[in-house]
């Protein structure tokens, strides 16, 4: 009895319960679910990021001047030479035989000249006394004069073939340590065109550099003395040091990619780095301590119903592209749109912000907006369905990305 009287009550409970649901439902179908990020404070480093190969400061490619079979070979891959020490031997044979004729025709000159210059006296005593013509005596200082000229070219012959004999034996231009070898024992060298390479010696390699390719559009903030920082497949887990020393004005073009060599001083005390090893290089052209920070998600994200003008809003140092993101140039002061969801509203709010310097991540914020506030970073199309998986931004979807 006392169920049947407590019943009513119960079914309009229930019924107002449900209604309830249904008018809560329909005003919550049309609404977005925001995801945002807080403002907060933190160091911004932007960089400029390349590729680059590490080489000795001083490299000799040593080669030899004449052609020849290696008949010894007097250091090895990592040997340390010294200046004028002798690294290889090429068999002289063929150059000492040369060196022994041009001494002979040398000798053989040398005694014409000599039989020149007594048939040009003889000739001259002829001459005063009469008894000889003009002629012979001219015939006779002719041969003076081309026996004298045939005794310095055969000096000049013999002076090459010496030379050559000398190139025989190659030593080495500088102090460091061989780091290629390019010929065996018995192997032949010709050196007909150009010299060809035997030994490649490193000055010192505690100090090397990297050559690596900066982009054009980048290479307007690479400046001398800035601090890099790189790493090497070889230690994946090690960050080194190392500070630019030069920009070189010669540009490299490959498939209409134009880059510029910039020259990157490395101390290796511990010689851990090695010649050819690729360097992933981050050039440090900013950096600030304790500065405002914001998504760079935030500052791409648009709501729908956002005015052409809103979306606009951006200022630039270079011209056509904005200054932000880490590989970009530096940007001074960058005008900016983005939305802001106070606590306990519905819909964000826009605001106009300025934006400095950014790592391609976070930006730094200069003014607008303040420690705490959030930002909009990204929304879903209804709370019923729940957070959707990102979509691509170009082929549409729930998830809004400008």
């Amino acid at each position: 009895m006392r169920i049947r009287r407590f019943l009513p009550w119960l079914i309009v409970i229930v019924g107002l319960l449900l209604v309830a649901g249904v008018v809560r439902q329909c005003r919550n179908g049309g609404t977005a679910n925001y995801q945002t990020a807080t403002i907060a404070r933190g160091p911004i480093t932007q960089a400029v990021t390349a590729t680059g190969t590490l080489n000795p400061v001083v490299n000799v490619q040593v080669g030899s001047q004449v052609s020849g079979n290696i008949a010894k070979l007097f250091v090895d891959f990592n040997s340390e030479v010294k200046a004028g020490q002798v690294v290889a031997q090429i068999d002289p044979a063929l150059f000492q035989a040369t060196v022994t004729q041009a001494e002979g025709d040398l000798a053989n000159a040398q005694a014409a000249l000599e039989l020149a210059k007594v048939t040009a006296t003889r000739t001259q005593d002829l001459f005063t006394r009469k008894t000889s013509s003009q002629a012979d005596l001219d015939q006779a200082m002719a041969s003076l004069h081309q026996a004298e000229a045939n005794v310095k070219i055969k000096q000049g012959a013999l002076d090459k073939a010496r030379a050559d004999l000398e190139h025989c034996t190659i030593t080495s231009p500088i102090d460091g340590v061989v780091i290629s070898r390019s010929v065996d024992v018995g192997q032949t060298v010709a050196a007909s065109l150009q010299a060809p390479v035997i030994f490649a010696i490193a000055n010192d390699l505690t100090k090397m550099q990297i050559d690596a390719n900066v982009a054009e559009a980048d290479v307007g903030v690479v400046k001398i003395d800035q601090n890099v920082d790189f790493t090497v497949d070889a230690f994946p887990t090690e960050t080194f040091h190392g500070r630019v020393v030069q920009v070189r004005n010669a540009p490299i073009t490959v498939q209409n990619v134009v880059t510029y060599d910039t020259v990157i001083g490395v101390s290796n005390p511990e010689l851990k780095l090695k010649p050819g090893m690729t360097a992933n290089v981050s050039i440090v052209v900013a950096h600030k301590d304790d500065v405002l920070q914001i998504k760079n998600a935030a500052l791409r994200y648009r709501p729908p119903d956002a005015t052409p003008v809103e979306t606009r809003k951006t200022v630039t140092t270079r011209a056509g592209r904005p200054g932000m993101g880490r590989g970009g140039g530096v940007q001074q002061s960058a005008q900016r749109t983005v939305y802001v969801l106070p606590s306990g509203a519905n819909r964000p709010e826009a605001r106009q912000v300025k934006t400095g310097i950014s790592d391609g991540v976070v930006t730094e914020v200069v003014e607008g907006l303040k420690e705490g506030d959030r930002v909009v970073t990204a929304e879903f199309a209804s709370t019923t369905a729940g957070p959707s998986p990102p979509a691509n931004p170009f082929g549409g979807g729930q998830r809004r990305f400008p």
